[in-house]
């Protein structure tokens, strides 16, 4: 789904600061949005959360910097962080090019996801918020 320039991926949740969840089976995949990522333009550098770490919900787990600024990455969900993507050590730019799928940030092992779904938007929802923000 588009919203302006912007694509909300279904069957994934977001939180009101532009980051998103996957849920696969009992783990779930995290990144920033599309919105996200043009915001900040050019990324060129990714601060990962570190394998083991425990987040928690709408805590910073690590940072992108661009050109332009440095932003927060927030955990969607408390857990602990099983796997970050490597591959934007190398390539930060990958968010850009491929925020959904290549440029996923963490993979996190959830401990209160079905509560914590609730103060997430589904993306019907987060195009809404989109919508919002646009007209702004």
């Amino acid at each position: 789904m588009q919203v302006g320039e912007y694509e909300v991926r279904e069957k994934l949740y977001y939180t009101r600061e532009h980051d998103w969840v996957k849920l696969e089976g009992e783990l779930c995949r995290v990144g920033i949005s599309d919105f996200a990522q043009k915001s900040l333009h050019e990324i060129v550098y990714a601060e990962l959360p570190k394998v083991g770490l425990r987040v928690r919900q709408m805590e910073s787990m690590g940072t992108v910097e661009s050109v332009k600024a440095v932003s927060d990455v927030f955990s969607p969900v408390t857990g602990e962080v099983l796997e970050v993507n490597e591959k934007l050590s190398e390539q930060p730019e990958l968010i850009n090019k491929s925020p959904y799928d290549d440029g996923w940030i963490a993979v996190i092992k959830p401990e209160n996801l079905e509560e914590e779904l609730n103060n997430l938007l589904d993306h019907n929802s987060y195009a809404k918020y989109l919508e919002e923000l646009l007209k702004e």
